[in-house]
């Protein structure tokens, strides 16, 4: 690749990268082409080791990624990208529109729940249980409280989630803007969460592992759900607590019900 190619790939890159999405690392792309992110821009300092890597784990995107993605020194992959990857593969995608996912969350009937997250702090929490929430179907994941500048579209969280935010409506929303249908908060003086079918339609709200539900959304509550516990132990990942729920929601497969089955990598 000659200088002048170098210099022009850098500065398209840098005038996108203010309103894209930074796909770090090539889970995080593999999972955007599978669920149809708009890419703009896909740079590595060893394609060769990517188109390998895809063979051998996304043979369904081996073809696009050969197609985008543009081998640069890795020099200029380092001045382009905060933390490389492992993978050494970095992308930059559109977010997904707002109105469309605010209308996914919105729509009833409703599928499967949707995640609300009361006042998280931690981005890789967030990234974590934006992929389980794509894992098991759910409908989206909200954000409400926190930190004003905890986008959850944050490069960090999206590196988290591996790309999963394509597979789910994620957005941050203020608290009378959340999704319609009753609300099952997790809160440790709440009903054992094995004894309640949860709804289709639920928003199952988790607080942070400090402080639990804000007394706003707790008093909304439908119902309060508490996951069992061993005694003297404060608190379970917040992550850990979303997967268990979204087990315990998951339809039984001898009910014909829609649910997630086994995948590949």
């Amino acid at each position: 690749m000659s200088t002048d190619d170098t210099r022009r790939i850098t500065r398209e890159w840098r005038e996108a990268a203010p309103g894209a999405v930074l796909l770090d690392g090539f889970h995080a792309l593999k999972h955007a082409l599978r669920f149809g992110a708009r890419i703009h821009s896909v740079l590595t300092s060893d394609k060769a080791a990517v188109l390998a890597l895809a063979a051998d784990l996304a043979e369904d995107v081996a073809a696009a990624v050969d197609a985008l993605a543009v081998e640069v020194p890795a020099a200029t992959l380092r001045e382009l990208v905060p933390r490389i990857h492992p993978t050494g593969i970095a992308a930059l995608a559109s977010r997904p529109d707002r109105e469309a996912n605010l209308r996914v969350l919105s729509e009833r009937p409703r599928r499967a729940p949707v995640v609300v997250l009361d006042g998280p702090r931690n981005l890789g929490n967030v990234g974590a249980v934006i992929r389980l929430a794509a894992g098991f179907g759910a409908t989206g994941v909200v954000t409400v409280g926190g930190p004003d500048d905890l986008d959850p579209w944050h490069p960090n969280v999206v590196r988290a989630g591996a790309g999963l935010h394509y597979a789910t409506a994620v957005e941050r929303l203020p608290l009378d803007a959340l999704p319609p249908g009753p609300l099952y908060a997790l809160d440790p003086e709440g009903e054992d969460i094995r004894r309640v079918a949860l709804p289709d339609d639920a928003l199952l709200v988790f607080g942070s592992e400090r402080h639990g539900i804000s007394p706003r959304l707790r008093d909304r509550a439908t119902r309060l759900l508490a996951v069992p516990m061993r005694p003297q132990v404060s608190s379970f990942n917040l992550a850990t607590t979303v997967g268990m729920a979204l087990f315990h929601w998951l339809p039984d497969p001898a009910s014909g019900a829609a649910g997630v089955t086994p995948a590949g990598p």
